[in-house]
């Protein structure tokens, strides 16, 4: 049986939250739309209603702060994401971790593939499960393709940091959060991380906490 949100034509659900105003609220797991399948961009929303969506997107993942946000988390079924990385890390972070910025991206339908072998593992949080990270095992470098939000497509590939974002954020469009990927042993509060695993690689996690690094 649908819920009765699953009634509201997609249009009409994207106006009724920007009506609200002010950043988006970022539905927490456990809520189904972050587990559902996601409709492809299609038209849904009109050009001016999309543009509206995005540009609340951006303001919602400015505030959060965070690095990217998917439709879904706001409880939108919807295969579009926004990323945005100033990346302020110190240097030592920049180079072990491949933490450059990211100019605001628009992805539509986005899918990725594996560029070569290599996977890197670093802690990760969602916006979705506040409070919390996880070590995740990602491939260093993904080809991305899709469309942008007019509809230019988008082929390209990231490397290092910009490649775990849009990782993380098109999981979100295949109804996959961070956990489904991590190394549950390294789950660790925000707590825990800034007084025990601050270092740039989690390999002090990995030795106390008892879990592989690829």
């Amino acid at each position: 049986m649908a819920l009765p949100s699953d009634r509201v034509p997609l249009a009409d659900r994207v106006e009724e939250l920007l009506a609200v105003g002010g950043p988006l609220p970022i539905v927490s797991a456990g809520d189904p739309v972050l587990r559902r399948g996601i409709e492809p961009f299609d038209g849904q929303l009109e050009p001016a209603l999309l543009a509206r969506f995005v540009e609340a997107l951006r303001v919602t993942m400015h505030a959060a702060p965070g690095v990217g946000v998917a439709a879904p988390q706001v409880g939108v079924g919807l295969r579009i994401a926004v990323i945005e990385d100033p990346a302020p890390v110190p240097d030592e972070v920049r180079v072990v971790r491949g933490r450059v910025p990211q100019p605001f991206r628009v992805l539509v339908n986005p899918s990725y593939e594996p560029v070569g072998d290599s996977r890197a593992a670093f802690f990760e949080g969602c916006l979705s499960v506040p409070g919390w990270q996880a070590v995740v095992a990602r491939h260093a470098s993904v080809r991305l393709t899709g469309q942008d939000e007019h509809g230019r497509p988008v082929d390209e590939v990231f490397s290092g940091w910009p490649a775990r974002i849009v990782q993380h954020e098109t999981d979100h469009l295949d109804g996959m959060l961070y956990l489904d990927r991590a190394e549950l042993r390294s789950l660790s509060s925000n707590e825990a991380m800034a007084e025990r695993w601050a270092q740039p690689t989690p390999d002090a996690a990995s030795a106390a906490l008892g879990f592989e690094l690829p």
